[in-house]
C-alpha cells in the first residue's frame, strides 16, 4: 500500500515550553541543575500537538471535511480543545485543535504532516472546503507526494 504524507502548512504558531529539572540530593536543596536527561528509551520524541485556531467549529468542519476525523471536545486548563482521534495501539501520535488566549494562528511555526491514501483528493477536498495551496503537489521520490494547504 502507498501511503502519501499531506503538509499542512496551519495558522500556527508552534510554542514548546519544556522544563526538565534534575535537582541532585547532595546539591542542598539549591534547585540547581545537573546531569542529563535520558530520552534514548523513547522510540519517538513528539507525543502531542496542538493547533491553534480562532473558530473552533469552523476548524472542526474543516477537518471532517477533508480527512473526516472526528473530535472530542473538551476544556482544558480553560481552553476549548477538540481532540483528535486517538487509538493507543496505533502508531504515531495525536493532538487538538486549540482555541484560547495564548493560541495565536499563524503561517509561522510547526508544519503537521497527516497521512492520507489518496493525495489527490485528500489535496481536492481541501482546496473545496476553503484550503489555500502554500506549495503545491511536489514528489519527493520513494518518500511520496507532499503539498502545503493552509486550511480554511
Amino acid at each position: 500500500m502507498n501511503k502519501f504524507k499531506f503538509t499542512f502548512n496551519f495558522l500556527v504558531f508552534g510554542i514548546l515550553i519544556v522544563t526538565l529539572l534534575s535537582c541532585d540530593k547532595n546539591a542542598n536543596n539549591s534547585n540547581e541543575l545537573v546531569g542529563t536527561v535520558d530520552i534514548t528509551h523513547q522510540s519517538n520524541p513528539v507525543i502531542y500537538f496542538e493547533i491553534p485556531v480562532v473558530n473552533m467549529e469552523r476548524a472542526i468542519r474543516f477537518y471532517k471535511a477533508v480527512f473526516d476525523f472526528t473530535f472530542e471536545q473538551s476544556k482544558i486548563d480553560g481552553y476549548d480543545m477538540a481532540l483528535f482521534p486517538f487509538k493507543k495501539e496505533n502508531s504515531g501520535i495525536s493532538g487538538a485543535l486549540a482555541k484560547g488566549n495564548v493560541y495565536q494562528p499563524s503561517l509561522q511555526g510547526v508544519i503537521v504532516y497527516f497521512s492520507t491514501h489518496n493525495i489527490d483528493k485528500t489535496f481536492n477536498l481541501a482546496l473545496k472546503h476553503g484550503g489555500k495551496i502554500l506549495y503545491p503537489k511536489t514528489s519527493n521520490g520513494d518518500s511520496g507526494i507532499v503539498a502545503e494547504i493552509q486550511d480554511s
